[in-house]
């Protein structure tokens, strides 16, 4: 099997013989967890699956996802895949590992898929939300999911901010750790909204794939310009240094929220030429 282009790595094998495999969707609340990857003697989203699975299963089982979270980062719906030596029926499989896993997270659907399907390679598409409450005094419903912010955020500098950062661009002003990216800096921003809902604004990031903690410095940057500590045009000249630098924050980790994963064609964007 010819490595992934742009990685260098292997995609997962197939099931084995007779095996079949298996296509899940969760939902956690990250602040319970250090984030997707297991880790020894601590708490993950996939050492919980993983640990599930072999309570039920008796085997150990590896559970693939779409891309990693980072510690107190949750998500709407994340997809991952494994692979079981004997089928399962899917609503008793599904049963059973909500029965097993802590209250935190849940397998909101899960189903049988090809035997080629690969949870992090097949995705066409990554949507992340990130979540701040902008009032004076902050709201105890969202202090797990939304960042509090005080002052007012001046809505139309961080829109005007987030156009300037849609496009094929290179982002490693925007990556924690631009020097260790697989496959480089350059990503395509599809789309960067900012909506407001009373107290709540919520940045959307719609785009092929993200750097490390690089939405999260997104929203970082937005949020300065929505203060007023940085300049919307400022935004260019970021862009265009390539560097990481202390002008950009990283904004808080609870705020943020994998939203959706995208493997046909994006509602709103053109269809892939197949010509």
């Amino acid at each position: 099997m010819s490595p992934v282009p742009g990685t260098g790595v292997k995609p997962h094998v197939r099931p084995p013989k007779g095996g079949q495999r298996y296509r899940l969707t969760v939902a956690y609340d990250g602040a319970d967890f250090y984030g997707w990857q297991a880790q020894p003697n601590k708490p993950t989203v996939q050492g919980a699956l993983e640990a599930a699975l072999k309570q039920l299963t008796g085997d150990a089982i590896r559970v693939h996802s779409c891309g990693r979270t980072d510690t107190g980062v949750h998500a709407r719906a994340q997809v991952a895949h494994f692979d079981l030596k004997l089928p399962w029926e899917t609503r008793r499989l599904q049963h059973g590992l909500n029965a097993l896993l802590p209250d935190a997270v849940r397998a909101l659907d899960l189903r049988r898929t090809r035997p080629t399907f690969h949870a992090r390679y097949d995705a066409k598409g990554k949507e992340y939300r990130y979540s701040i409450w902008n009032a004076p005094v902050p709201c105890p419903l969202h202090r797990r999911q939304a960042v509090h912010v005080r002052l007012p955020l001046d809505l139309a500098a961080m829109r005007q901010a987030a156009a300037m950062l849609e496009g094929t661009r290179d982002f490693a002003a925007f990556s924690a750790n631009p020097h260790r990216e697989i496959g480089g800096t350059v990503r395509t921003l599809w789309r960067l909204t900012v909506r407001k809902q009373g107290p709540l604004i919520t940045i959307s990031a719609l785009g092929d794939g993200f750097l490390y903690k690089m939405v999260r410095s997104l929203a970082g940057h937005l949020i300065r310009v929505g203060t007023g500590a940085v300049p919307a045009a400022e935004t260019a000249t970021l862009l265009d240094s390539k560097q990481r630098t202390a002008r950009v924050e990283t904004a808080p980790a609870h705020g943020l929220c994998l939203w959706k994963i995208h493997y046909g064609a994006i509602p709103g964007l053109p269809k892939p030429d197949r010509t």
